[in-house]
């Protein structure tokens, strides 16, 4: 019937720093109960430093580059950066303000649920996180040389080496 209103999408936020199979994993589980994902790249104001060495604009092509290897549609997910700001208790209303309209909130995150679940507006759904695969722990790899590229799509991962991004990390540490 044309005439039932059509559901938001839901909302996933990440920094990304890199965008992982995890992240990859947490979408797909988002898609397999939701019609469409905006995912919200945070602290987009960030980067050239030891926890946000990417650019945000750099963050937006690993996550396309990992949804296209991983074979999701770009038309069920829309990429949106936001500024953070440092204040929790504003925080969700201020990502209502940047962000399209949404409804589901999905997150790993303890603090974002707890964050969302006291502002009351949205509903809020864990992620099922994949075990012994993070951000951090991938540049911590990266910055010791260790085996950090199985934790990522093999198109994200020939990004990172375009850009240098073992190279970055060590400059930026100083």
């Amino acid at each position: 019937n044309s005439k039932m209103p059509k559901k938001l999408p839901a909302l996933f936020i990440g920094r990304f720093q890199p965008f992982h199979l995890g992240h990859i994993d947490a979408i797909r589980q988002i898609l397999s109960r939701e019609n469409h994902v905006i995912i919200a790249i945070g602290s987009a104001q960030y980067h050239f430093q030891p926890d946000n060495p990417w650019t945000t604009s750099e963050r937006f092509q690993m996550i396309q580059a990992g949804l296209a290897d991983a074979g999701v549609p770009p038309d069920r997910y829309t990429i949106i950066p936001v500024w953070n700001i440092e204040d929790y208790k504003n925080w969700p209303n201020h990502m209502d303000n940047l962000l399209p309209p949404y409804d589901a909130v999905y997150s790993g995150s303890p603090l974002t649920r707890r964050l969302y679940h006291e502002q009351g507006k949205h509903e809020i759904h864990g992620i099922k996180m994949l075990e012994g695969i993070s951000a951090t722990m991938i540049r911590k790899k990266m910055l010791t040389q260790e085996n950090w590229k199985k934790f990522l799509t093999k198109n994200i991962v020939a990004l990172l080496e375009k850009w240098d991004s073992v190279q970055r990390l060590k400059d930026i540490q100083k």
